[in-house]
């Protein structure tokens, strides 16, 4: 399912936004802790707000992204697998960014964010994969559609039959309405 261009511009950019600002955290807060500058802390800082906003432009984008493109296309039954992959993930990537903005168990905390970071970069690498694999079975199906128009185009008409005309009118087929020569 194609998706309007501002639309799926907007998706694209707030998972890139997304990627970015995630994996500029993860270095600024492994250096943090590997060096004494405060400069790590406060770009671990700012990089996880913008994280944080952008995520939550995201969960409203794959709101709307749900009646537009995710039931129409498994209604279709196109892209089923990768799409079903992508729900998942971006299900464990919810579901672990409210345990890590929520839950204030230090014994959950690095297994979540653990499984959050690992999420995040699947993420990363099967979203290429489900728009690679959907433009491939979308072009692959205009190809054919093409193929069958031109192959129906070429075929000649019949000329000897000859369709009568039908006596109700067109007008009187939508009331049901007959023309008395026909009922004679």
């Amino acid at each position: 399912m194609q998706l309007k261009k501002s639309f799926r511009v907007s998706i694209y950019a707030a998972f890139a936004v997304l990627s970015l600002s995630g994996a500029v955290w993860f270095l600024a807060n492994w250096q943090k802790d590997l060096s004494t500058g405060e400069i790590w802390q406060q770009v671990a800082a700012n990089m996880l707000m913008i994280h944080g906003g952008t995520a939550m432009l995201a969960l409203l984008l794959i709101g709307a992204l749900i009646p537009v493109h995710l039931l129409r296309g498994w209604r279709s039954r196109r892209n089923r697998v990768s799409g079903a992959v992508v729900v998942t993930i971006n299900t464990v990537l919810i579901a672990t960014a409210f345990g890590l903005y929520y839950l204030g168990s230090e014994a959950l905390r690095p297994w979540i964010s653990w499984i959050h970071l690992a999420a995040g970069c699947s993420v990363v690498l099967l979203l290429p994969v489900h728009i690679w694999l959907g433009r491939r079975e979308s072009k692959a199906k205009r190809d054919a559609s093409a193929n069958t128009l031109a192959s129906v185009s070429h075929q000649p008409a019949l000329s000897i039959v000859r369709i009568q005309e039908s006596p109700v009118k067109n007008s009187d087929r939508m009331t049901g309405k007959r023309d008395k020569r026909a009922r004679s």
